[in-house]
Formats: C-alpha cells, structure tokens, sequence
C-alpha cells in the first residue's frame, strides 16, 4: 500500500472515529478515560499537536469544535453529565 493511500484510509477512519462519537453522545468522556485512555478532548489535543508540528494555526476552541461538531461549551451543556463518584474511582485507579 503506497503513503498517500495510507493516509486516506486513515483520514477516513478517524472521520467515521468523529461520526461514531458524534452518534453515541451519551458515551461520556469519563467513560472513554477510563476504557480507553483517551476522550474526545484528547482527540482535539492531539490535532492541535499535529497542526502545530506542521506550522498550520488551529487552537484548541476550533479542535474541539472539529471533534464535537458544536462548541465545547454547547456539548458540555447539552450532553456532558457530571462524574459519578464510581467513575471518578475508576479514573483515579486507571490513573495510577
């Protein structure tokens, strides 16, 4: 498989990534940490890393809209719900 193939099915892949969360709001990122190690705040900081690393201006408001689809602050109200104390034991165990 040649580079620029590579990085299609990679674009594509994180693409439907993005779709698959944008449809399962209800996946709170505290549960993304605790399985998986990483949230869709993860995902914009890791784009704002690459950007930079490539010289192309995108901060982190803009990554987060990128990954959200909406403001942050929009998300966080609509869908973000607080941390259960049992999720937050979790984070904290996966944490250590």
């Amino acid at each position: 498989m040649d580079k620029q193939t590579q990085t299609e099915l990679e674009a594509a892949a994180f693409r439907k990534l993005l779709s698959h969360l944008d449809e399962n709001k209800d996946v709170q990122n505290i549960d993304l940490m605790i399985t998986g190690n990483f949230c869709r705040n993860c995902l914009s900081k890791w784009l704002v890393s690459e950007a930079k690393e490539r010289d192309i201006a995108l901060d982190m408001d803009d990554a987060k809209e990128w990954v959200y689809k909406m403001p942050y602050s929009e998300w966080k109200e609509n869908h973000q719900l607080p941390a259960t104390d049992e999720q937050m034991a979790a984070f904290n165990k996966r944490q250590k």
